[in-house]
């Protein structure tokens, strides 16, 4: 990645010229930075969420003007690593005064991503156990908070003693820090009394796969969403099938963020969430724009907590 001057147009009919005052980072912008998920389409930068203030909009724009502070995650072109650029307006959300636009940019996202795992990929119940990856990360420890306001109960895997501290102290019942993948699998065993967890939520992929499997109850459900060491092994469906006639799933955010309509409404959800504080925003560490790639290198290597932001 490197830092480049460019000139924007006036924004066109639909778009308004959007000022970022911050940049959500997310760990699929280094899938797609390396290739492994692949651009949805040319010409495109990277960066999927944002936040700012309205400076210009188009013909045919109705609702929004100069000097609306808005907020988008997806919704058309990536793009968002800029200090300013065009966006379709329909992809803005307004954000309301209790949201600032830093706490925008570091939750639309992963608070969607939770949202749906939670009410769309399983409706999560009180009184259920769930394993949850990545415990406190950004989507980790919106993720904790969310289970414990629903009633269920949370065994997070974490790398360090750190981040264990941090995942309890929002939400998390039992952090475990994972060294080898067993030791998830005995913890959950030793919780769970020999039965298993009723979901398990998998964004770290090759690694910790057979794990999330073999932590899993009989008839529950393995959610894979993401794959921050690698892409999970292909499935014995025969050995993993016959053992638990558990479920699996892959759950995409694009399959699920379907429309305009249906990601506003994924927000406003979200947004109600921090509004009762139930939910409160993480903001683990910021760096300048320019330093993007320091960003994705700290990501990769598992040195960040909570939610990352780039300021432009």
């Amino acid at each position: 990645m490197k830092w480049e001057q460019v000139e924007l147009a006036d924004p066109g009919p639909g778009e308004v010229l959007l000022r970022h005052t911050a940049i959500g980072f997310n760990m699929v912008e280094t899938y797609f930075r390396s290739g492994l998920y692949p651009l949805p389409g040319l010409p495109a930068g990277l960066g999927v969420e944002g936040a700012g203030v309205i400076e210009a909009v188009g013909r045919r724009v109705k609702g929004l003007k100069p000097g609306t502070r808005v907020g988008y995650a997806g919704g058309g072109p990536q793009g968002s690593y800029a200090e300013a650029r065009l966006i379709s307006a329909a992809a803005l959300i307004k954000l309301p005064a209790y949201i600032d636009e830093r706490t925008a940019a570091a939750a639309i996202s992963k608070g969607c991503t939770v949202q749906f795992l939670f009410n769309q990929t399983h409706k999560l119940k009180k009184g259920e156990t769930i394993v949850f990856h990545a415990a406190a990360g950004g989507v980790g420890l919106i993720a904790c908070q969310w289970a414990k306001a629903v009633g269920a109960t949370v065994i997070g895997a974490v790398g360090t003693e750190e981040k264990a501290r941090l995942a309890r102290r929002h939400g998390c019942k039992h952090p475990i820090v994972v060294k080898k993948p067993q030791d998830l699998t005995d913890a959950v065993m030793r919780i769970t009394k020999g039965v298993g967890v009723d979901v398990v939520y998998d964004s770290i992929g090759k690694d910790l796969w057979q794990s999330s499997l073999d932590s899993v109850r009989r008839r529950g459900l393995v959610v894979n969403f993401g794959s921050a060491s690698g892409t999970p092994p292909p499935l014995d469906l025969a050995r993993e099938g016959t053992q638990k006639s558990a479920y699996f799933t892959r759950a995409a955010g694009l399959n699920y963020m379907t429309s305009h309509e249906v990601r506003k409404a994924s927000a406003r959800h979200l947004f109600r969430m921090i509004k009762s504080g139930a939910v409160k925003v993480r903001i683990g560490q910021t760096y300048p724009l320019r330093e993007a790639a320091k960003a994705h290198r700290d990501a990769a290597a598992r040195k960040t907590t909570g939610s990352t932001l780039l300021i432009p």
